[in-house]
């Protein structure tokens, strides 16, 4: 078995154990750091639109000798606007994206560029999208996200409990938050493979979730049946058997988008895949560290306010420390400090074992004749052992008494 196969299973067994609910402040700090972060760069930088969602046109090139910056530096020239400028393939056609130009301004901005790049105008191919479509679209993707949020409430809140239907919608808006935050800063394009990446990265953190909040259902089943441990405790114990399989869930998932990202993205410049694969990257990254370190203490911070569970918690914790307190009796150590229970017949007359002694080399009809004494007790420590007649059950098939 492989050492992570071996650390799995161990935090399974519980022999290993990381305290994340128990520390959990500390990652609470970590994230609203993080999240801090985030705004400030969306408040600072903002979100660089695509032509989807402000509007503009989009020229595409055929094959040329012309450079990217050089075409760039044209498209700024002729239409005044900042130019978004991206290789098609190993010929040299390009994708010139210029945001807020109209009808007009666009065939106007065809020509020049066409002119500039001595390249006919009939192969210069224009696309021209409206703000009002592009007003639309972005309308469209915050209905389908609230939606999506609304949907998956209701369904942890069916399956579950609202408290951890609530703790994987905190989860969440950690996970956009922090995902808009590093487009913001980083300056990527949004497009609508940047939403597509969006929805796509929230399903996989609520995988991770859901696997994470099935094992704290089942250990924290009828969990007031036992003394032992608080609820924290076992809450923190799921998540320890849960840990490996959600480390190995997300770095499956985040090698292919890393591929997308560094080299398909960054190497081969492929334009809308730099969009797509951010955000699934950043999401994918963000999901995983939400599922472990937020969604399961804050189930257990929301737990814990419960009356039941609290007064739980404390008789566990005061059983805790009676045994801390006193090691001999938690031991089952007898109160006259024997080791093991006090003896039933300890208080029995000591004629009463010479009897029992006695009794076995009786005959049996004596010994069933013969009375007991008024006002004795004859106790017997331990199974009667009688010796074996040698001429019981003689001339008899079965050897028993009829």
């Amino acid at each position: 078995m492989s050492r992570l196969g071996n650390l799995g299973a161990r935090l399974y067994r519980g022999e290993v154990t990381i305290d994340f609910v128990g520390r959990r402040m500390v990652w609470y700090g970590v994230s609203v750091l993080i999240t801090i972060l985030a705004v400030a760069g969306f408040m600072i930088r903002g979100l660089h639109m695509g032509v989807e969602f402000e509007g503009g046109a989009v020229f595409t090139t055929p094959a040329t000798e012309v450079s990217v910056e050089e075409a760039r530096e044209v498209a700024e020239e002729v239409s005044g606007s900042q130019a978004l400028v991206q290789t098609l393939g190993d010929d040299g056609s390009m994708r010139i994206q210029i945001s807020g130009l109209d009808t007009d301004q666009s065939n106007a901005t065809r020509a020049a560029l066409a002119e500039e790049l001595s390249i006919p105008v009939d192969d210069l191919n224009a696309e021209v999208i409206g703000p009002s479509w592009g007003d639309q679209i972005a309308t469209k993707a915050w209905q389908g996200l609230g939606i999506f949020l609304v949907l998956v409430v209701v369904y942890l809140a069916i399956a579950f409990e609202w408290r951890m239907a609530l703790a994987a919608l905190i989860a969440l808006l950690h996970d956009i938050t922090i995902t808009v935050g590093v487009y913001a800063i980083v300056g990527f394009e949004v497009t609508p493979g940047t939403v597509i990446g969006l929805l796509t990265i929230l399903g996989y953190s609520l995988y991770d979730t859901v696997v994470v909040f099935d094992g704290l259902k089942e250990t924290t089943k009828n969990f007031t049946r036992q003394n032992r441990h608080t609820y924290a405790e076992l809450a923190n114990r799921s998540l320890n058997g849960t840990l490996v399989r959600s480390i190995n869930t997300s770095v499956v998932a985040l090698l292919p988008v890393a591929g997308l990202l560094f080299i398909g993205g960054g190497m081969l410049g492929g334009g809308m895949l730099n969009d797509i694969a951010l955000s699934l990257f950043v999401g994918l990254t963000a999901g995983a560290y939400s599922s472990i370190v937020i969604a399961t203490p804050l189930v257990s911070d929301f737990k814990s306010r419960e009356r039941e569970i609290r007064a739980h918690d404390r008789k566990v914790l005061a059983k805790r420390a009676k045994r801390e307190d006193d090691p001999g009796q938690a031991e089952g150590s007898s109160p006259s400090g024997g080791a093991g229970p006090p003896s039933a017949d300890a208080d029995a007359p000591a004629d009463a074992s010479t009897e029992a002694t006695t009794d076995e080399e009786e005959p049996e009809d004596a010994r069933e004749a013969t009375p007991v004494a008024a006002g004795r007790t004859a106790t017997v420590r331990g199974p009667r052992r009688q010796p074996t007649s040698r001429g019981r059950g003689r001339g008899r098939p079965s050897g028993k008494r009829r």
